[in-house]
């Protein structure tokens, strides 16, 4: 455990980064600075724990506090003190974050940045569920200013396309399908 408000507490926000579970391609302190950065550009002053761990974990948060028995990249717990300050809590798979950077093409360590991002946006208050694009477009400017590929919203957005595509495709006459 890298407890960077410790080290750095002039540059660093995030209260502890905590890798229960550590890919060999992670830098613990430079992912812990980029968190630090992140929640500056996103806004978000307090307290933030950031736990890397296991999808059979992910998924046993996800059943317990999002009644979907499915593990899933990262969850975010927003909490607020007495002193109205936030206080949140990230929960990311790391073997899922290697499985999609290994499909995209890029290291475990920048699928847990996209993600670390991601999540920050969720304390922040965002909601890309119900928020009409806002945090997908907040999203995409982070990404772009933190030097991070295409974002999680982005990709299932994408996905989402696709799937559409190819049922429509599939529903086409013979002749007709391109």
């Amino acid at each position: 455990m890298w407890e960077g408000h410790r080290a750095l507490p002039f540059v660093l926000e995030t209260e502890v980064l905590l890798l229960a579970h550590k890919p060999d391609d992670v830098n613990e302190r430079a992912l812990a600075v980029f968190a630090a950065k992140a929640q500056r550009a996103v806004g978000l002053t307090g307290a933030v724990t950031i736990f890397i761990t296991t999808s059979a974990e992910l998924r046993e948060l996800n059943r317990r506090y999002r009644h979907k028995d499915e593990a899933t990249d990262v969850l975010s717990f927003e909490t607020t003190t007495a002193r109205g300050t936030c206080i949140g809590e990230l929960a990311i798979s790391a073997e899922i974050a290697a499985a999609t950077g290994a499909v995209l093409g890029h290291a475990t360590e920048t699928e847990l940045r996209i993600l670390i991002l991601h999540g920050l946006l969720h304390l922040a208050g965002y909601d890309h569920d119900s928020d009409h694009g806002e945090m997908r477009a907040r999203e995409s400017e982070l990404r772009l200013q933190l030097n991070l590929p295409v974002g999680l919203i982005e990709r299932t957005h994408a996905k989402r396309r696709l799937r559409k595509a190819n049922r429509t495709a599939a529903a086409l006459p013979r002749g007709r399908r391109r």
